[in-house]
């Protein structure tokens, strides 16, 4: 990764929007140059996709959670990760170091849903033996944003 491939990825995580015309003028590079830039990005996997960022609560998702689970078992470890990857509520799923093997980020409609996903989707999956749940009251800082390391001359 060099400067150039930095400020591509400083741009783009602003605007996955932005033209190649503007990007070329931030590179001061050719439109088609700043496109290539890109797509060799891509190509190596360091921009895996584009998307829109959505507000949670606008479109019925207000509650956000995270819960941490414990498994009994390591073979309890697939049916685990397999019904998680099922479930559009969980936006992120941690294998973590602590009191808990996993760490979700979920989001509800509301105290009934996020009671149903842990009664019933989680707990009722063979090898959960404990759940912790910690509701997010409000949100200070939320972001994709990566802190880029300067990139290389």
């Amino acid at each position: 990764m060099d400067t150039i491939d930095t400020k591509v990825l400083d741009r783009l995580m602003k605007n996955g929007r932005t033209t190649w015309a503007e990007l070329g003028t931030l590179l001061d590079l050719s439109p088609p140059a700043a496109a290539e830039r890109v797509r060799k990005l891509e190509e190596r996997g360091v921009i895996k996709g584009y998307t829109a960022l959505v507000d949670a609560p606008a479109v019925g998702c207000p509650l956000t959670a995270f819960i941490g689970v414990v498994l009994d078992r390591p073979r309890d470890r697939e049916p685990f990760l397999e019904k998680v990857a099922e479930l559009s509520a969980v936006q992120e799923c941690h294998h973590v170091a602590g009191d808990e093997d996993y760490l979700l980020k979920v989001r509800a409609s509301g105290l009934p849903e996020l009671e149903r996903l842990v009664s019933a989707e989680l707990k009722g999956l063979p090898g959960v033996v404990k759940t912790r749940t910690t509701i997010v009251m409000s949100t200070v800082k939320e972001t994709i944003r990566l802190p880029l390391p300067r990139g290389k001359e």
